[in-house]
């Protein structure tokens, strides 16, 4: 027990350590410096003014180029949403990937890359390059509260990637999902700097929440909401028209406009993309021909689908450590052998539909890609491709035709939800406007193979350890011997060492100050070092996870963690548990990932 608190308190105070004190007034920056506060100060006029006309001299002030270093690259950075480590093909999992897949190709693949295990604090990890609880963001930005860490609002001390590259030179644009702003300031009227356009991107298109119907979704433009753009499926007959907008296809659409748009006005200037889908996130939705594709793909159910996966990820693909091991489904997850036959027809169908959503937003990605090789620009674009914000999402509890029922401690059978999927025209209606479907967690378990556990678990890797492909062709292509294409990296990182990578390659040094706000220190490391060394020693030594109380703590090859108070498929005994959660209890484990791929061997009895 006294290891236990041990372990606790030391996690407990790393914790609180990313959480910065307001700055006092009196700490100054030495804005001489280059660079040092952002924005630049503004450049003297260069006309002289005399007494009258004649004396005076007008001339044009030359304005300094601020982008950083000469052919500066495009940087697009792509981020799913909740998908698992064992889901795409490209890294064995079944459901077909093909742009992921041509990245690699082109590019690097991360196997030991981590997320925080949940939306929100991904996100603004992602974009500033610190701690979740640092940038306030300690939870998703619906349970904002007022407590330090928690607050929703990512602080003006912590600036974004998007407001750092403006100042540079670089436009920026946001696409999609934007889940960084409390819901009491999602209002048409703001408060207006707590948005995308607040924070940095010149452009934002999508919807600012957690989730949105891939169908109707509740859309801005910048500032402004808007209603998707039907009228082209007004137009066709009635048969056609349920298949005709989707969400990810718009967004595809809309950022090819953009950089279009960017190419013919400022062709001279780089550009930075967040194109951040709402898939595969629930309502898992998608077009009928879209899920048909995966028919009898899955019929034998979760267990044999892990279990496959596994064999393709370590013997086939060499893509984790041919010594890992598979970790065991959690027993209060059901056995598809344990399901009953009326039932498994529907968690088929559920999967199918799942993995065409997944499939359906990698190709549009695809298209995105595919416009810089049109504009000529892919070579010089570095693309982060991040396979998902966490792992996959064990929220559709035992599977569901809505999955606010179990967001709302409703309880409904399956069979219950059966009988009135039948009224909505039976399983064909799963993936359409008519329902607000997720998966099973069993298949949420299995798409996170080999790992344990599930999206909102911060302790073990199911919950956060994600794939990551970089490719930038100009720099991996170069003639000097170094294999990069298609190879794996290995070193431990995480989703706030994005944003020191890029500021690295690009030779900016983090602002002190911006707009007047003194700057919080990033918790990011550059992941540089790894692009021309497989084998270089890791440079990140520690790193803190925590989530709704399930939290863990890594240091140089060592993992300590604790799983918390809830489990993500059992939401109304979880409620339950939490109110009598005491910390000082918990269980903590001890792995030696370094050795230990999987967390399948604890070592906590032994220290």
């Amino acid at each position: 027990m006294l290891r236990a608190i041990t372990i606790f308190v030391i996690a407990i105070s790393l914790l609180l350590g990313s959480i910065t004190p307001p700055v006092l007034a009196e700490e100054t920056v030495d804005c001489t410096v280059e660079g040092a506060c952002l924005p630049f100060p503004p450049v003297p006029s260069a006309s002289v003014a005399g007494p009258t006309l004649d004396e005076s001299t007008m001339e044009r002030r030359e304005e300094p180029n601020r982008i950083p270093i000469e052919d500066s690259p495009n940087i697009l950075i792509i981020l799913l949403d909740d998908v698992g480590f064992g889901q795409a093909d490209t890294f064995g999992g079944e459901i077909h990937t093909p742009t992921l897949s041509r990245l690699w190709d082109e590019g690097i693949a991360y196997n030991t890359f981590h997320t925080t295990s949940i939306c929100s604090p991904t996100r603004a990890a992602l974009l500033t390059g610190r701690n979740h609880h640092r940038v306030q963001s300690g939870t998703i930005a619906e349970y904002a509260v007022d407590w330090d860490g928690y607050l929703g609002v990512i602080p003006k001390t912590s600036a974004t990637i998007a407001e750092v590259l403006s100042e540079y030179g670089y436009k920026t644009s946001a696409f999609g999902k934007w889940h960084n702003t409390p819901t009491n300031d999602t209002t048409a009227m703001g408060p207006f700097d707590r948005w995308p356009t607040g924070h940095g991107f010149d452009y934002f298109y999508g919807f600012i929440a957690g989730e949105t119907s891939q169908y109707e979704p509740r859309l801005y433009e910048n500032l402004n909401p808007i209603e998707p753009p039907h009228d082209e499926c007004d137009n066709l007959i009635e048969q056609f028209q349920d298949e005709c907008y989707h969400l990810s296809e718009d967004m595809a659409d809309k950022a090819i406009a953009w950089m279009r748009h960017h190419r013919s006005y400022s062709p001279d200037k780089p550009f930075l993309m967040y194109w951040a889908p709402g898939a595969a996130h629930g309502p898992h939705h998608v077009f009928k021909k879209w899920a048909d594709k995966y028919k009898g793909k899955f019929d034998d159910g979760w267990d044999e689908y892990q279990k496959r996966v596994f064999e393709n990820q370590r013997d086939v693909l060499h893509w984790i450590p041919k010594d890992a091991e598979l970790t065991p489904r959690p027993e209060t997850i059901a056995a598809w052998d344990e399901i009953p036959e009326s039932e498994r027809d529907f968690q088929r169908r559920l999967m199918e539909v799942y993995a065409g959503f997944l499939e359906h937003v990698d190709t549009q990605a695809g298209k995105v890609i595919s416009e810089l090789d049109d504009l000529g620009i892919r070579d010089n674009t570095i693309v982060f491709y991040i396979v998902g914000d966490n792992g996959a999402s064990a929220e559709g509890q035992e599977g569901t035709i809505s999955e606010f029922l179990a967001q709302n401690l409703i309880t409904k059978t399956v069979e219950e939800q059966l009988d009135a999927l039948e009224e909505l025209g039976g399983l064909d209606a799963l993936g359409t406007k008519q329902t607000e479907n997720m998966y099973h967690a069993g298949w949420a378990w299995a798409g996170d193979a080999p790992f344990r556990y599930t999206k909102l678990v911060a302790s073990h890797f199911g919950g956060t350890r994600n794939p990551m492909v970089i490719s930038w062709p100009k720099e991996f292509n170069k003639p000097d011997g170094i294999t990069r294409n298609k190879t794996i990296r290995s070193q431990f990182h995480h989703v706030n060492d994005i944003a020191p990578t890029i500021y690295d390659i690009l030779g900016i040094t983090p602002p002190e100050e911006v707009y007047g706000f003194k700057q919080t220190p990033l918790d990011g490391i550059s992941m540089k070092y790894t692009f021309d060394d497989a084998n270089a020693p890791g440079q990140k030594k520690v790193q803190y996870f925590e989530n709704f109380g399930s939290r863990g703590i890594y240091e140089d090859g060592w993992y300590a963690c604790t799983f918390g108070p809830q489990e993500p498929w059992n939401t109304a005994e979880s409620a339950a548990k939490l109110k009598e959660w005491d910390s000082t209890q918990d269980d903590w484990e001890l792995y030696h990932i370094t050795e230990d791929f999987t967390q399948m061997h604890d070592l906590a009895a032994q220290y």
